[in-house]
Formats: structure tokens, sequence, C-alpha cells
């Protein structure tokens, strides 16, 4: 059974920092790549950075510079650093796993998502 569980979330101040975990069980972490997402009521989860299996991050335009992903192999987890939060952060942050094969769709995983509340 693959479970993605994460941890970190909260309320903090405008200009704050929180560190999001995501431990994965059930699934070779290290042949996935994974991510962290967010969604807001009435609007579509959005990327927001992404690590694949071998290291490589992309973070969404809109975090560049405050946020920073990582993962650890040995702990099969993945974390979210988030610096200078901005109330425009707040929303409900999921971790996806993602493994990609040949010749078929690839596995595709969740997290049951955490909020982070960024506000005065």
């Amino acid at each position: 059974q693959v479970q993605l569980v994460e941890s970190g979330g909260g309320l903090v101040q405008p200009g704050g920092s929180l560190r999001l975990s995501c431990v994965a069980s059930g699934i070779v972490f290290s042949a996935n790549a994974m991510a962290w997402y967010r969604q807001v009521p009435g609007k579509q989860r959005t990327l927001v950075a992404r690590i694949d299996k071998g290291g490589s991050a992309n973070l969404a335009d809109s975090v560049k510079g405050r946020f920073t992903i990582s993962r650890d192999n040995a702990r099969n987890t993945v974390y979210l650093e988030m610096n200078s939060l901005k109330p425009e952060d707040t929303a409900v942050y999921y971790c996806n796993a993602k493994r990609f094969w040949v010749g078929r769709s690839p596995d595709d995983f969740w997290g049951q998502g955490i909020q982070v509340t960024v506000s005065s």
C-alpha cells in the first residue's frame, strides 16, 4: 500500500518560514520524481516544485528564490523549505510521487494534503 504522509504545515506570519516533509512508503522512492503542488479553494492544483530521481529541481516562478525542494532517498523523504512566505502562499500543499515507465502510463500517487496559512 502506497502512502505519502505530509507534515510541517500550519499558521505562519508573512515573512516567516516553514519546512514541509513528505515521507513515502510502499514505493521505490529513489525511482520516483517527487513534487509539491498546492491548491486554493475554487482553483486548480498547481505545481510548486519538482525534483527528479537524479536530484534536478524545478520551481514555479512564483516561488523561485524563496522555496527549496530537496530529497533524502535514505529516509524516503522529500522536503519543501519555504522562506519569505506571503499571504498568497496560503493553500493546501500536496506531495506527489511519479514513476515513469517505458510503454505504459506512469504511476502517480498523492498525499492527503496539508494546510499552510500565511497571515498576521
